[in-house]
């Protein structure tokens, strides 16, 4: 099912670049940027999609592996980008609370 979202998720950013940044990152300062970066111009816009995309699911596939990261991706202000869709908030800068059980 992971797969078949990403694909689907990268469609859309193709067609529509703040769709896709909205689909990863929701409603903040990363899709305002995005917005702004598409109507600069179309490309700009994909270039930010696909990034914060690329740090979400890297960030998914890294927590599901039991590997945290040690710091914030540049130019990303979503949590949930940054903790790859997880919920827990991170506790400081650069650090992620490891879930209990």
């Amino acid at each position: 099912m992971g797969a078949v979202s990403a694909v689907l998720i990268i469609l859309i950013t193709i067609l529509f670049p703040p769709a896709g940044a909205y689909a990863v990152a929701g409603c903040g300062a990363d899709l305002l940027i995005n917005i702004c970066l598409t109507l600069l111009g179309y490309i700009p816009g994909h270039i930010h999609a696909f990034y914060l995309e690329y740090v979400y699911y890297d960030r998914k596939e890294q927590a599901r592996e039991g590997r945290f990261a040690a710091q914030r991706a540049p130019g990303v202000y979503s949590d949930r980008v940054q903790t790859g869709g997880h919920g827990y908030a991170p506790q400081g800068y650069g650090t992620i609370a490891q879930p209990t059980q």
